[in-house]
């Protein structure tokens, strides 16, 4: 060949090298609120009379809520994060999603969902590990204090830890500060009463918190950590997975404003600083955020929510088809809820993960088998 053949065959030859070269990997980001976050805060059933008769103090009124469509309304705390995603189509919601496992006990569901295997579970492996496998190694990261189970097995992963110490919603200064407002008022014994009460649930239940919590990072320091996390994700990582906790809301939610919805609001703008701190990146990007399971659909006693069963999983990116809420659905009401008391899963989480990762990473039914064992995946249509 002469030179001027070689000159002129060198956009074919370099077009067949772009073409055959194999691609990296998407970006995923695994975002897992342990404690059992309340679901149906999140997500409004704003149709639903039972919901806001199940909830006299801390439902979240059907004009607070953000509009989504007819059936459904979100936390007006993610009004200016989440919310504005999901008006660029950038966002979804998948309700009555979760796992078949009814212990209601934070430490099993949480390794249940973070091993993603069938109801003989081996500790070798995490879903998340061996989708790195699958992925020819992508390299992966954690930032948390140690390796979850999510990422445990052959794969290669490298943990960067990111724990702040978690705050009560209300320090003893606060709460003396609302008490002398109340003084000398027909509510001085009322007010009292009611920090006195909850103090001491916050003390009994404490040590059982803390442990769901699994040294996570909590809400505020996501958000203090997601450009630094963007930048890693940005860079050579392509899988990563962060755990956020503070979300067992046994005691003292509130509905629009309170407890929960300042970790909301904390948890939307971790979430949005990442997506704009990944620039470009962020088309090629997925975040899920997840949960062990959702809240009881009535308030107790103590104007909080205890352990339920499905929950509502979050998807975020900027090549998502979002703008909606997907999966499998049914009305909200009394009658709709599993044992009387809970969401039922209608979304199974390995299907649904299964489904997703098809479509993010093109990967074979033969494939994802190895990722989730013994179940097929779902395509909800969400990329």
């Amino acid at each position: 060949m002469n030179r001027r053949q070689f000159l002129v065959s060198l956009p074919a030859v370099y077009s067949a090298t772009l073409v055959a070269a194999p691609s990296a990997p998407a970006r995923l980001l695994v975002v897992f609120l342990r404690g059992g976050y309340d679901a149906a805060n999140l997500l409004v059933p704003i149709s639903s009379g039972d919901y806001y008769a199940a909830r006299p103090n801390i439902a979240i009124a059907r004009d607070a809520a953000l509009a989504i469509d007819t059936e459904w309304g979100l936390h007006p705390a993610l009004r200016e994060t989440v919310h504005a995603l999901y008006l660029k189509r950038e966002a979804a919601f998948i309700p009555f999603a979760g796992t078949d496992n009814l212990s209601r006990s934070h430490f099993e569901t949480q390794d249940v969902i973070e091993l993603g295997q069938p109801a003989a579970r081996r500790y070798g492996s995490g879903f998340m590990n061996r989708l790195a496998g699958e992925l020819g190694g992508a390299r992966a990261i954690s930032f948390t204090n140690q390796l979850p189970l999510a990422f445990r097995g052959e794969a290669p992963v490298t943990t960067l830890a990111l724990n702040a110490p978690a705050s009560p919603a209300l320090d003893a200064h606060q709460s003396a500060l609302i008490e002398r407002m109340y003084k000398d008022t027909p509510f001085e014994a009322s007010v009292s009463q009611g920090f006195a009460s909850q103090e001491a649930l916050r003390r009994e239940l404490g040590d059982e918190m803390r442990a769901a919590n699994r040294n996570a990072v909590n809400a505020r320091g996501f958000v203090e950590q997601a450009p630094r996390i963007a930048r890693l994700m940005g860079g050579n990582y392509r899988l990563g997975f962060i755990d956020v906790g503070g979300w067992d809301t046994h005691v003292g939610e509130g509905s629009a404003q309170g407890y929960l919805a300042m970790r909301l609001d904390e948890l939307g703008r971790g979430l949005a600083a990442f997506g704009t701190a990944m620039g470009t990146a962020w088309r090629d990007t997925v975040v899920v955020v997840l949960s062990e399971f959702g809240r009881t659909f009535r308030e107790n006693g103590n104007r909080g929510t205890d352990h339920g069963h499905g929950s509502v999983y979050w998807l975020m990116g900027g090549g998502l088809s979002g703008g909606r809420v997907a999966g499998e659905q049914l009305r909200v009401s009394r009658a709709s809820l599993l044992q009387e008391r809970d969401y039922p899963v209608l979304n199974e989480y390995r299907a649904v993960l299964g489904g997703l990762f098809g479509r993010l990473y093109g990967l074979e039914p033969h494939r994802l088998a190895k990722i989730f064992p013994g179940v097929a995946p779902r395509d909800l249509g969400v990329l």
